[in-house]
């Protein structure tokens, strides 16, 4: 189980000879399912190369404030930004100062004051720095911040002297890391989520569709994901960002839909059925435009195959979960839905509600068991999101 899983670390690298553990502790935090970027610091680079630590995060080595290669030449706000935590190992004595009086001289500091993530130091260095009045109130005035101090090992240090001020094992500090993120619920669990809405085919130039705009299904995503899941999207016509950490995988029609559900559907864990899938395709779809005849056309229509239903009659299904979208007899027909589909769960949502229908960015909806009716009060679709995956976490798993 990988409790780091789908979390962005950035690593700092400042001017300490145990510098040289770096490497060591990104492939630690790459253990344990991180994905790890680096600033290295001027004074990091005297005991460690950009080189060797680009190859061992495999992403690109950041050390400069003024990148010009940065999205709008802002690159220590893309960083803070991107981070789920900010690591600094080891952290010298000068990055302490300069971190604890606010300065932004550097990339690393002005990643720290940009950024609202959790923070987490490692000093290294001499066991007399390290036990100085200056260096232990700097320390305070960190810790007064919210941020986290992994206390230095005991034992030989490189100049010769014994005392506190050794960089901890790269396991351990990997292992703090983890312990900075309590939402872990579904770490090691892998969840496969469909959104937005699939398209049939008339002709060319016309479709059948619906107004789904994806807003609820990525919204399960990203709790998924701060939960530690590893996340899957199969997603057709949508209006809202995908989440990059995900496995996203688009579509457009149901039948291609259908066909990606089940390549992918071995051995997840949780299933949510959160598109909206056309019931219904066209019998003949025409290869040139159909043109205006003035007389009346009759379109054809036949089943596409019922995703939910067939995942629900595999043999080793995962707990799954559908949405039923109705615009009248709100709870007879999602009852109805539970029991025919065979899922566990069916959340109810009134979609003949401007207010919490489809392109809304809010929500309320039941979320429905065979024996247990949970209403989730209207708010938005993320809030909503995150009490349903929350309610799935209690009653479910």
């Amino acid at each position: 189980m990988k409790s780091l899983t789908s979390k962005r670390i950035v690593l700092a690298v400042s001017g300490s000879i145990a510098a040289y553990k770096a490497p060591d502790i990104v492939r630690r935090l790459q253990d344990l399912g991180a994905e790890v970027r680096v600033i290295l610091t001027t004074g990091g680079s005297k005991f460690i190369t950009e080189m060797s630590l680009q190859a061992i995060s495999k992403n690109k080595v950041h050390d400069n404030l003024w990148d010009k290669d940065a999205e709008l030449s802002m690159g220590h706000i893309e960083l803070a930004k991107w981070a789920d935590a900010i690591l600094i190992a080891p952290a010298s004595a000068n990055t302490i100062a300069n971190i604890a009086s606010g300065k932004a001289n550097d990339l690393l500091t002005s990643v720290i004051l940009a950024s609202d993530c959790p923070i987490i130091l490692a000093p290294a260095m001499n066991q007399k720095m390290y036990s100085s009045i200056a260096l232990k109130d700097n320390l305070s005035v960190l810790h007064n911040r919210n941020m986290n101090v992994i206390s230095p090992d005991y034992g030989d240090q490189a100049c010769g002297d014994v005392g506190e001020g050794r960089l901890p094992e790269p396991v351990n500090i990997a292992t703090k890391v983890s312990e900075l993120f309590k939402n872990t619920r579904l770490t090691g669990k892998k969840v496969l989520i469909t959104i937005g809405a699939t398209i049939e085919e008339i002709d060319p130039v016309r479709f059948l569709s619906n107004r789904s705009s994806g807003k609820m299904g990525m919204a399960l995503a990203n709790t998924c994901i701060e939960y530690g899941a590893d996340v899957t999207i199969v997603y057709g016509n949508i209006s809202t960002q995908l989440n990059d950490r995900c496995n996203n995988i688009s579509v457009t029609s149901a039948e291609q839909m259908y066909k990606a559900v089940m390549k992918n559907i071995d051995h997840q864990d949780v299933f949510i059925s959160c598109a909206a899938v056309c019931d219904y395709k066209i019998k003949d779809v025409s290869k040139d435009k159909i043109k205006r005849s003035g007389s009346n056309m009759f379109l054809e229509l036949v089943p596409n195959k019922d995703i939910l239903f067939d995942v629900c009659k595999l043999n080793s299904k995962p707990v799954t979960i559908g949405f039923s979208a109705e615009t009248q007899n709100l709870t007879k027909n999602a009852k109805n839905k539970l029991i025919n589909k065979g899922c566990d769960a069916i959340i109810l949502n009134d979609v003949s509600r401007a207010d919490i229908g489809f392109n809304s960015d809010d929500n309320e909806v039941v979320f429905l068991t065979s024996n247990q009716s949970i209403k989730i009060e209207k708010n938005s679709k993320q809030k909503v999101g995150k009490k349903i995956i929350e309610i799935l976490c209690n009653k479910l798993l």
